[in-house]
């Protein structure tokens, strides 16, 4: 299975945040690559030339929303769906707000080895029992996620396991997924890694509740 990477940022300025000397943007999509996803999509509405510089190089693909688009779950689906354009086997894409530029490679194939026992499901990394990003998201959901355009990322996926989709918790040891880059490397907590190997820590993962979003 192909698991794609759909990085939301905001504007230029954003993504080329200077962390531990360079763009916020580059250590994202370098971890994402590390961890196995592919492909990797950047959804930007607002790109200068020195961004648009840095994605190339990268060799990521850029997806710009229209002004009247709104902010929120709408940007994500429409990076979905340029990852499945790019790359037809792509079956999940994980949602990953920029601001979490300290998440590990490793956290990522956890994900993706998660993805493959668990196909039809939303699954949410943990660290010490608080749900973290990237959220692994079938690229199914697409066009359900598209029409609840009006709420965010987090509010549209607690919305959508509310209705019945599947969804997992997986603990992962990475602190990286619940602190964003407002908290220096040498604050963060102890990286403890998965706790198992993949064949050991499916039986580990545990389907959330379902609670009804209002």
């Amino acid at each position: 299975m192909t698991v794609a990477a759909v990085v939301i940022v905001p504007d230029s300025a954003a993504g080329m945040a200077d962390v531990e000397g360079e763009p916020v943007i580059r250590r994202l999509v370098q971890s994402a690559w590390a961890g196995g996803a592919m492909p990797i999509v950047v959804v930007c509405p607002a790109v200068d030339g020195a961004f648009e510089q840095v994605l190339a190089e990268l060799q990521v693909t850029l997806v710009r929303p229209e002004p009247t688009e709104p902010h929120g779950i709408a940007w994500f689906a429409g990076g979905q769906i340029a990852a499945a354009r790019a790359v037809s086997e792509t079956t999940a894409s994980l949602l990953w707000p920029f601001r979490y530029s300290w998440v590990d490679p490793e956290t990522v194939t956890s994900l993706i080895e998660a993805h493959g026992g668990s196909p039809e499901s939303i699954i949410r990394p943990t660290y010490g029992e608080r749900r973290g990003f990237p959220i692994l998201v079938p690229n199914s959901l697409a066009d359900r996620l598209a029409a609840l355009s009006g709420l965010h990322g987090e509010e549209a996926i607690d919305r959508s396991i509310a209705s019945g989709v599947p969804s997992l918790s997986v603990e992962l040891g990475d602190p990286g997924i619940v602190h964003d880059g407002a908290t220096p490397r040498s604050s963060l907590p102890d990286y403890q890694g998965p706790p198992a190997q993949v064949s050991e820590s499916r039986a580990r993962m545990a389907p959330e509740p379902v609670e009804e979003v209002r």
